[in-house]
């Protein structure tokens, strides 16, 4: 059976991971769930990601970061979905939670945070948001 919407399916495995205080987790790997990972680890929400090949097919395994015990991610949601495509302009893109957190938007220069895609001036498809 085909998975509907692969990122959130990882988005939701960190999400468990994180609440199990497990150190790292494994995913299906893709080229858009490694830059979206990338993002992660750029913005210190991830410690890192590797690549491993398990049966001829490629896996992620993500190390989860913690701070004194407690999980670096509080919330990670998954704002555009299959069934609803939310797209922003860079001017109506808002904060999150007061500049607290991060957005992850999938734009024409590649998958960037919202202060990135600022820098940029470019928008995109919001793809998460990350506190």
């Amino acid at each position: 059976m085909s998975m509907t919407d692969p990122l959130g399916d990882m988005l939701t495995r960190i999400r468990n991971g994180q609440r199990a205080g497990l150190g790292a987790v494994m995913s299906p790997a893709s080229k858009f769930r490694i830059s979206v990972l990338e993002v992660l680890q750029r913005e210190g929400y991830i410690r890192g990601y590797d690549t491993m090949d398990e049966n001829g097919k490629l896996h992620l395994r993500i190390e989860l970061k913690y701070h004194e015990g407690e999980p670096v991610i509080r919330t990670i949601q998954r704002v555009s979905k299959p069934g609803r495509r939310v797209y922003s302009a860079i001017g109506d893109l808002s904060t999150v939670s007061n500049g607290l957190g991060i957005s992850i938007l999938s734009t024409p220069r590649g998958v960037l945070s919202d202060a990135e895609a600022r820098a940029q001036n470019v928008g995109g498809e919001v793809l998460c948001n990350v506190l």
